[in-house]
């Protein structure tokens, strides 16, 4: 029972950003990059998955108000509570309009980021379900019977998110199109 409890809290998704990220002299320090606080304008969090929101907690537990905005596409049932960061909950697998509403708002959070704005993009699994904008031409409804033909065929997620990257405005080459930087 005492290793089955040690790689639950090994892989607890809130405990691994505290593991991961800290503050050091007005910097925040992860994986040995420092990014500078204090010369920041705004922090904004961006991100999607099932686990996206406990790694949120942590996050605004560390930063605290230095988080100006930030929204989060999560999967139904996954939310919490959060100070600065709003949680739209929405389908997975199967994507719906909540994921398309909750990634344009992403994306205009986005293109609103100035050069001297942080962002933070939290992706855990289940983000490329969640974060949803189909390409112009394709209509939800497409991508919705696309995701449920892959897996009734048995595709894998690689072959999946590879389709699904090709359907996107939030994922792939998109963001070069866009002329925007990407958010992570």
């Amino acid at each position: 029972m005492t290793i089955f409890r040690s790689a639950l809290a090994a892989v607890d998704p809130e405990e691994a950003v505290r593991r991961h990220l800290r503050i050091e002299a007005g910097a925040l320090a992860v994986e040995g990059r420092r990014y500078d606080l204090d010369g920041c304008e705004r922090v904004l969090v961006v991100g999607a998955g099932k686990a996206v929101a406990p790694m949120a907690k942590a996050l605004e537990d560390l930063l605290g108000d230095r988080i100006a905005a930030g929204l989060l596409v999560v999967k139904d049932g996954h939310g919490l509570p959060l100070r600065k960061i709003r949680i739209q909950e929405a389908s997975h697998p199967v994507p719906d309009e909540r994921g398309v509403a909750g990634t344009l708002e992403i994306l205009k959070l986005l293109e609103g980021a100035r050069e001297r704005d942080l962002v933070i993009c939290l992706i855990s699994g289940g983000g490329s379900a969640l974060l949803i904008a189909p390409s112009e031409g394709i209509g939800l409804a497409d991508k919705q019977a696309t995701t449920k033909n892959l897996l009734a065929c048995g595709a894998t997620i690689h072959e999946i998110n590879t389709i699904r990257k090709h359907l996107s405005r939030a994922k792939g080459d998109s963001w070069r199109e866009r002329r925007i930087r990407p958010p992570c």
